[in-house]
């Protein structure tokens, strides 16, 4: 297909929007019919990991990777941008990879009513579609979620709790996308909590006025058992919702 610059563009050459996770799932089924290896370089868990990693991925689960350092879990979090597509189309200008048929920012919302079947369109590759952060105790909720930036609001001339004034942390910038937080247990409870609202309810609170979004992402933790006690621990309703554990 010829790489469309405009949402006309784009519906015309019929192009069909999936979640992430059915983007996965089904990539991963053509992998398993071709009998492509998956996760080459990673040795020794063809017949442990691999086998749950796919039945996570079919599931459509969002999952932890538990093990000892050197386990390779960082490297393979890191092949799972091998089941993305090569590009999808974004919204050009969109922070946060907007779907053109249905924005999720306001930035989104409002350049397509603006502009319509004349909205420009950019590609993103995979490896941009991957987003990943350590987990350590001064990692905030600024970081991972975003928060009200004034400058932003002084140079458009928007009041502080106009959505336009968001600077938008790593989570939402991995929309449509794959993001992983690595050694999970050092993360902060408030921080947690913010994960566990976006998987269960796709809102967050930015400096005490609600933002509704419902992000499109694969979210993938990795964490070393021998930790938890040690450093810090996975509150129970975030560990709840992680549908797998490998």
């Amino acid at each position: 297909m010829n790489r469309a610059n405009t949402l006309g563009e784009l519906e015309a050459a019929g192009y069909r929007m999936r979640s992430v996770k059915d983007e996965m799932r089904e990539n991963l089924i053509a992998k398993l019919r071709s009998g492509e290896r998956l996760f080459p370089g990673i040795l020794g868990y063809d017949e442990s990991v691999v086998p749950q990693l796919v039945n996570a991925i079919l599931a459509r689960h969002n999952f932890i990777l538990l093990g000892l350092r050197g386990q390779a879990k960082s490297r393979i979090i890191r092949q799972l941008t091998e089941l993305l597509d090569d590009e999808i189309p974004i919204i050009a200008g969109s922070e946060i990879n907007d779907n053109p048929f249905c924005p999720l920012s306001a930035f989104g919302r409002q350049t397509l009513e603006l502009h319509g079947k004349e909205t420009k369109i950019d590609w993103i590759t995979r490896e941009n579609r991957f987003v990943e952060k350590l987990a350590t105790p001064d990692v905030t909720i600024a970081d991972i979620i975003g928060d009200v930036d004034p400058i932003k609001a002084a140079k458009g001339g928007h009041l502080l709790s106009d959505e336009l004034t968001i600077h938008f942390g790593l989570l939402p910038r991995a929309n449509r996308g794959i993001f992983a937080i690595n050694e999970l247990p050092d993360l902060a409870g408030k921080i947690q909590v913010g994960l566990f609202n976006i998987m269960q309810e796709g809102d967050v609170q930015i400096k005490g006025y609600p933002v509704r979004l419902p992000l499109d992402v694969l979210l993938v933790f990795s964490a070393n058992p021998e930790d938890y006690t040690a450093r810090g621990k996975i509150i129970t309703p975030l560990k709840d919702r992680i549908g797998a554990e490998i």
